[in-house]
């Protein structure tokens, strides 16, 4: 019997002994707040090398960020090179010379986490080694370097379910965490929302990708958004929607573009991971992700998603619970600034008064009743915290205007056309009748 196949039937064995012993699931104890670090693909893709990641270390201690949530520093696709005889993954000898367990010791030395890619495919997006196959190794390796955080994309897997794909390494991960390493490592499923794994991944992962990626620009920043109207539900303690990396400090956004998207991922209870050059930040970058008011509403305990309240072309409002109060998102999505009011009724569904506080002024406005209303530029967000009232009922109704201005946008567009088609079907069956 060959080592490899020796060391699959041990691992899954023992995995599935702890599983049967502890959880139907993922057992880890990690995630009960949504990870918070850095990632290197949305800004440098493939060109990614050992000194980089070092540097990028240093840089998260030195601005601070560590200090105030960001502790994953993860490397995305790129870093391997080839498998050995036995199997056994190595990093790229020309970018990663050191090899990874070094760089993995480098970032625990700064008092941060450290994180890895890889693929539940043949090949990685990029057109690398992927673990399909390979899992129980893998899994082994990741361990003995010292990995916290595993991404695990969804390329080049032969059309397998998706679902069978990564519990397969979810085992893996389960059976070193339990009989051998003792080391638990956060696991990231990227499969891009294929197979809707916000119905079945919270027992598989510690997050779970609900789209494609991400791009540069504003349209991408809605259209992910849009995706998540319907799943908030989903996120918890343990297990969160992923909308994808923050593009935050990359590409052309505006100033409130950037607080709008760093707001509602942080309100969704995203994983908020960087993807900018953090050793050469922009002070006003710094500035957005360093609000440890925003970054509050993220981490907070009680790890309820914000739902959408009402939506409209326009605008959105967004509201969820807190474990000392209510958070509430005035969303301008508009061209122009528009005046947004937040109803306490409809939109939170609690009664009374409310203290208000807005968490990007960092200002205290007083105590209101019924409503409170605020003029929000474009692409802009106000970001209130609400303490105080009384609640109404559990949930809050939806005030879904965006498909009635959807469909009279259809109508106004394209009503003549299908009033013509009516006419004509109508002539055809006169004429078939009268024969």
């Amino acid at each position: 019997m060959s080592l490899k196949v020796s060391l699959s039937m041990f691992m899954t064995l023992f995995g599935l002994i702890c599983i049967i012993n502890e959880t139907n699931g993922l057992d880890n104890g990690l995630g009960r707040t949504p990870p918070m670090g850095w990632n290197s693909w949305n800004r440098f893709n493939c060109t990614i090398d050992e000194n980089l990641i070092k540097q990028t270390a240093d840089a998260l201690v030195d601005y601070g960020l560590r200090d105030i949530g960001y502790k994953y520093l993860n490397i995305d696709d790129c870093w391997m090179g080839e498998r050995d005889e036995q199997g056994y993954i190595h990093a790229s000898n020309i970018t990663f010379p050191g090899g990874i367990k070094a760089l993995a010791d480098y970032t625990h030395s700064k008092g941060l986490l450290f994180g890895i890619y890889s693929d539940a495919g043949y090949r990685t997006c990029a057109g690398r080694i992927g673990s399909l196959g390979f899992e129980d190794v893998d899994a082994i390796t990741y361990a003995s370097w010292g990995i916290d955080y595993l991404k695990y994309d969804n390329c080049y897997n032969e059309s397998i379910p998706e679902r069978q794909r990564y519990e397969i390494m979810r085992d893996m991960l389960n059976g070193i965490n339990c009989i051998s390493t003792k080391r638990p490592i956060f696991y990231s499923i990227c499969e891009w929302g294929v197979s809707q794994p916000f119905l079945w991944a919270n027992e598989v992962g510690n997050s779970w990708r609900t789209t494609g990626d991400i791009h540069l620009g504003w349209e991408s920043i809605l259209d992910i958004l849009q995706q998540q109207h319907k799943i908030t539900q989903y996120a918890g303690p343990g297990g969160w929607n992923d909308p994808d990396m923050l593009q935050v400090g990359n590409g052309n956004l505006t100033i409130d573009e950037q607080k709008s998207h760093f707001s509602l991922w942080a309100a969704l209870k995203a994983p908020l991971l960087l993807g900018f050059d953090i050793r050469y930040p922009p002070t006003d970058v710094l500035g957005i992700v360093n609000n440890t008011e925003i970054i509050a509403i993220n981490q907070d305990p009680l790890g309820k998603s914000v739902n959408i309240a009402q939506s409209t072309k326009r605008m959105d409002v967004w509201t969820g619970e807190l474990s000392d109060g209510y958070v509430a998102l005035l969303f301008n999505k508009a061209e122009t600034s528009i005046t947004i009011n937040l109803n306490f009724t409809a939109h939170l569904n609690v009664q009374g008064e409310l203290s208000i506080r807005d968490l990007w002024e960092h200002e205290d406005k007083g105590a209101y009743n019924d409503s409170y209303s605020r003029e929000v530029p474009k692409h802009g967000i106000v970001v209130l915290k609400l303490t105080g009232g009384t609640k109404i009922k559990e949930y809050p109704d939806f005030i879904d205007q965006y498909s009635d201005a959807a469909l009279s946008e259809f109508v106004i567009k394209y009503g003549v056309f299908v009033l013509l088609l009516i006419v004509i079907v109508f002539q055809y069956y006169i004429r078939y009748f009268c024969k």
